[in-house]
């Protein structure tokens, strides 16, 4: 019965937001596209001084010279912690929620430029680095922080209505705002398993296309 209830609550969610959710993933399109581009604009000098940075890395994951896996866990963790609670903190704020759709557009720049850089770089051998360095963790990342972003503007929209729209509209904040804090502990079991994701099977995957490329 439990089970019912949070699925229809998540099922009636998705329904209701449907167009918000169609408009972060644009945005986020559109970052990764402007990202991909924004790569063409480096000169020769500077993309040289990337590719070298970027091979003494590859080198140390194929040698298998890596940040620990704990270590790596603990940043990617608290890094991703970090931005969905900016972006939880935002849709309470409700001026700051603008900044929402900034966050995310600025997501889809980083993962757009990363795999820009590689393939133009390193043709399929970069996109094939791109794929298990960057995919398996923001195929669970990238919908959390669509998710927590689409939840943060839903949040802020109520809270206007209420107060500067309709302010005799019924409106109960307590249940409304205990909603939207589980939403954010949700979202941080979720950044849990992407973060684990990321320090414990990326590196073994890069390692293991890095030792073939070099081959």
């Amino acid at each position: 019965m439990r089970y019912r209830l949070s699925s229809n609550l998540i099922t009636r969610h998705f329904q209701e937001h449907s167009s918000l959710y169609t408009f972060m993933a644009v945005l986020f399109l559109m970052g990764v596209i402007f990202g991909a581009i924004m790569v063409n604009s480096l000169s020769g000098h500077q993309k040289e001084d990337l590719f070298y940075y970027l091979n003494q890395f590859f080198g140390q994951v194929g040698e298998g010279e890596m940040v620990p896996s704990e270590e790596l866990l603990k940043l990617s963790f608290f890094h991703n912690v970090k931005m969905a609670g900016l972006i939880w903190v935002l849709g309470i704020s409700i001026i700051g929620f603008p900044l929402v759709f900034l966050l995310i557009f600025l997501k889809g720049i980083v993962v757009g430029f990363s795999i820009g850089f590689l393939v133009s770089q390193m043709g399929w051998n970069g996109l094939l680095l791109s794929f298990v360095s960057l995919l398996p963790q923001n195929l669970i990342m990238i919908p959390v922080l669509i998710f927590m972003s689409v939840s943060s503007i839903a949040f802020s929209i109520k809270l206007i209505r209420k107060i500067f729209i309709r302010q005799t509209v019924h409106f109960q904040f307590i249940p409304v705002f205990a909603k939207y804090a589980m939403a954010y502990i949700g979202v941080i079991a979720f950044v849990t398993i992407a973060a684990s994701i990321e320090a414990y099977i990326s590196p073994g995957l890069m390692k293991a296309v890095i030792t073939s490329i070099g081959k």
